[in-house]
């Protein structure tokens, strides 16, 4: 049996603001993967500056911390065998527009800016981020 891993994921301000809250929680439990721990909380512009700050020579930087930091999120730590590949998987592509219908962008974003919700994209990155946003 594969060991298991654990990796980050946020619900963003557009899909909580929309009500999109429910049905994603519902697809991440149906998958298999466990949900150890999440939280309903507001993104602290530290955070987000820590969190994005690979990205801070972007033209987006400041639109994507304005837009994290807008309203309430829900910060999630899921485990399960492969957990970061599969988290990725149920999420699809970053871009909606690429997003397989059935994913939770395919069905619930509409613009790569504000595209629903966020995992980690390695296990390191998902320890990173289980530290900044829950420690």
């Amino acid at each position: 049996m594969a060991a298991i891993e654990r990796t980050y994921s946020m619900i963003k301000p557009d899909a909580v603001r929309d009500r999109h809250m429910g049905e994603i929680i519902t697809r991440i439990e149906r998958s298999g993967l466990v949900i150890e721990r999440m939280e309903l909380a507001q993104v602290t512009p530290e955070q987000a500056a820590e969190n994005y700050r690979h990205l801070a020579d972007k033209p987006f930087y400041q639109d994507l911390i304005d837009f994290i930091t807008s309203g309430p999120v829900v910060k999630i730590v899921v485990a399960g065998p492969a957990a970061v590949r599969k988290m990725r998987s149920l999420m699809g592509a970053t871009d909606p527009l690429e997003a397989a219908p059935g994913t939770i962008r395919g069905d619930f974003a509409l613009d790569v800016n504000s595209n629903v919700i966020h995992g980690s994209d390695s296990p390191e990155n998902a320890e990173r981020e289980i530290k900044l946003f829950f420690d």
